[in-house]
C-alpha cells in the first residue's frame, strides 16, 4: 500500500522538487491542497483538492475520511495558520511536517558555524519572529499532547525560475541579470565577502523527503541546506561567468541600503541585516544522520546555468523591474557624489 501525503501549497519553489520526487521516484501517493494555481507543473499522477485552507469546514468536506502518513504545510506564516492546521488535522495524519526558516536563527549569531541548537531569534525581521512563534505552538503540542510535528528550516533554496542575488526588487532577479548583460554596475550588499548557503530544489527534496515517515523526526527540528559555501562576490562572479560578462560589482553596506530603501517598498533589513548579510556556515550533520543520501549534487555553477539557461529561454521569466533598475542606479550615484565631494 503506498503511503499517502498531503501538501499545503505544493506548487511553490521548494515544494514542486518534493512532490515531483515523491511521485516519480518515490511512489508516494500525492495530494496537493490549494487555489488551483500551477497545477500544471506537477506530475499527472498528482491528487489535487481546490479549497482555500483558510475555510476550515470547506477543507474538511473536501478531505472527507482521508488520512495521510504526513501533512506537508509550506504556507504556514502565522501561528493563527498552524493552530488551523492543528484543528484540521489533528488525528488525520501520522507526521505534521513545518515549513519554518533558517532566518529564524539569531543574527548575528555567537558562532557563524549554524546548528539546530543555536538561538531562534531575530529583531530584524518580523517574517522570521513569525515563524518561531509557529514553532513554540508546535512543539508545545508535541511536548503535552503527542502531536507528530518536524520542523525543518530552509535557507536560501532556489530552481530554474530564479538566478540567487542579495540585492533585487519586487520581480525577483531577472533584472540583475539585465544589468549584468547590458554591462551596468551590481549592487551586491557589504563587502562581498559574507558566506552564504544556496540549495537546489532538487537536492533540498532529497533531505526533505528522507524526513517523512521517519519517526526519528518527530519532535525535532532540522535545517536543510546544501554543502557548499560561497561568497557573494563569488556568487555574482560565477551569474557572470555563465552570461559571458565581465560582472561591475558595487559594494554597498547593508544598513544604507535598508535606510534608502524603505521608502521604495524593500525590505532590506530584514532580508538582508536579518538575514543574508551574515556569515552563515550550516551543518547539517543532524540532518544526515538520519538522511545518509543528503548531499550537494548540483553545484552553483551548475544549478545557475541551469537556471540562467531557462530564464534566458521562457519569456515569461524576463520581467523587467523598471523602478528597481533607477533605484539602483540613484543609490550608485549618490555613493559617487558622496566620494568625489569628501
Amino acid at each position: 500500500m503506498k503511503k499517502k501525503a498531503l501538501f499545503i501549497g505544493g506548487t511553490g519553489t521548494i515544494s514542486t522538487a518534493i512532490v515531483k520526487r515523491l511521485v516519480n521516484e518515490l511512489d508516494w501517493d500525492v495530494w496537493v491542497l490549494n487555489r488551483g494555481n500551477r497545477s500544471e507543473v506537477l506530475p499527472k499522477d498528482t491528487h489535487f483538492i481546490t479549497a482555500d485552507i483558510n475555510n476550515e469546514k470547506e477543507v474538511l468536506e473536501k478531505i472527507g475520511d482521508l488520512t495521510f502518513d504526513c501533512v506537508c504545510e509550506f504556507i504556514g506564516f502565522t501561528v493563527e495558520q498552524v493552530e488551523r492546521d492543528y484543528r484540521l488535522f489533528k488525528g488525520k495524519t501520522k507526521q505534521y511536517i513545518y515549513t519554518s526558516s533558517a532566518s529564524a536563527y539569531n543574527k548575528p549569531a555567537a558562532n557563524y558555524v549554524i546548528t539546530e541548537g543555536t538561538t531562534l531569534a531575530n529583531p530584524h525581521w518580523e517574517y522570521s519572529r513569525n515563524k518561531i512563534a509557529c514553532e513554540e505552538f508546535l512543539m508545545e503540542k508535541y511536548r503535552k499532547e503527542g502531536f507528530p510535528v518536524t520542523i525543518v528550516r530552509p535557507s536560501h533554496t532556489y530552481d530554474e525560475r530564479s538566478i540567487p542575488v542579495g540585492v533585487h526588487g519586487q520581480y525577483g532577479s531577472y533584472q540583475v541579470l539585465k544589468r549584468m548583460m547590458e554591462g551596468k554596475p551590481v549592487i551586491v550588499h557589504g563587502d562581498g565577502s559574507s558566506l552564504w548557503h544556496l540549495t537546489f530544489n532538487k537536492d533540498f527534496a532529497i533531505g526533505y523527503t528522507g524526513l517523512m515517515g521517519n519517526r526519528h523526526a518527530f519532535g525535532e527540528a532540522f535545517q536543510i541546506t546544501g554543502d557548499e559555501v560561497l561568497t557573494w562576490d563569488q556568487i555574482h562572479q560565477t551569474v557572470a561567468d555563465i552570461l559571458s560578462v565581465e560582472p561591475k560589482l558595487y559594494h554597498v553596506s547593508s544598513e544604507f541600503l535598508s535606510a534608502v530603501g524603505e521608502k521604495y517598498g524593500y525590505d532590506f533589513e530584514g532580508g538582508l541585516i536579518g538575514d543574508k548579510a551574515v556569515s552563515v556556515v550550516f551543518d547539517n550533520s543532524k540532518l544526515k544522520r538520519l538522511v545518509p543520501k543528503m548531499t550537494t549534487t548540483v553545484r552553483f555553477d551548475e544549478g545557475a546555468r541551469i537556471a540562467i539557461d531557462y530564464i534566458l529561454s521562457h519569456p515569461e521569466c524576463q520581467k523587467e523591474d523598471p523602478e528597481f533598475d533607477s533605484w539602483c542606479d540613484k543609490v550608485i550615484a549618490a555613493l559617487e557624489d558622496a566620494k568625489n565631494k569628501i
